[in-house]
């Protein structure tokens, strides 16, 4: 494929994609809470070491912390209990710092939950669980939690970063269900999930990966709906 290829074919769906991102829908929390024992929310790396300290730090995932506390507090108060925190706790050598510059390693302050959720009422009640590379399901707790909890039928996934971390859990999930034949929704509201952003020029200049955060945000929530994830615009 030549570089003019892709930009003369790219045009009409990023049109599309444009549209169908101001047209994604909103859906009323109470409606998929239901019973609440049936819903579980999890919530990925948003610990301090993306959101404001370290050399992966970006504001636009520290934007996410408020709006994700929000839905924390509105699902408890429909009586939801399950809640999940997976989090990159690396290990000083960890096989991903060949990708990804040195970040997060456990026992350091960027490995750290982020103070509004640990000033939650109910942050006790919260399950954490550490990981150490960008999938959830991977050498964790998760897919044993998952099976020990047969009840839970809906799964809220948020966080960071869209084309990363949150697209390998809710991509876990929901290829999970697939596979064993379960009746599984997986949702994911566009308001608390977001990804970094590097320009070309920054990235060139340091002999880094450009990263446009808008294009790949867009294109990677396309992509889980595509796959069957329900990409909503909030849950009010």
């Amino acid at each position: 494929m030549t570089k003019s290829n892709l930009l003369a074919t790219s045009g009409e769906y990023l049109s599309y994609l444009d549209d169908w991102l101001a047209g994604l829908p909103e859906i009323a929390l109470s409606e998929v809470v239901g019973d609440p024992n049936t819903c579980a929310i999890i919530s990925v790396d948003v610990i301090e070491g993306f959101c404001h300290v370290g050399p992966l730090a970006s504001p636009r995932v520290a934007d996410i912390v408020a709006p994700i506390t929000r839905l924390f507090e509105s699902a408890w108060a429909l009586g939801v209990q399950h809640y999940i925190l997976t989090q990159d706790a690396h290990f000083p050598d960890a096989v991903e710092f060949a990708q990804f510059p040195p970040h997060c390693v456990r026992g350091t302050h960027e490995a750290e939950t982020v103070q509004a959720f640990k000033d939650l009422p109910f942050f006790n009640s919260i399950t954490v669980m550490e990981k150490n590379s960008i999938a959830s399901g991977l050498n964790t707790d998760l897919d044993g939690w998952v099976r020990d909890h047969p009840e839970v039928t809906t799964y809220i996934t948020v966080g960071d970063c869209t084309d990363l971390c949150t697209y390998q859990l809710a991509m876990h999930l929901r290829l999970d269900a697939n596979g064993r034949q379960l009746q599984r929704r997986v949702i994911l509201p566009v308001d608390c999930v977001d990804t970094y952003d590097i320009p070309v020029q920054a990235a060139l200049a340091v002999g880094a990966y450009p990263h446009p955060a808008e294009l790949l945000h867009a294109i990677f929530l396309n992509h889980l709906a595509l796959n069957g994830v329900e990409v909503v615009k909030r849950m009010g």
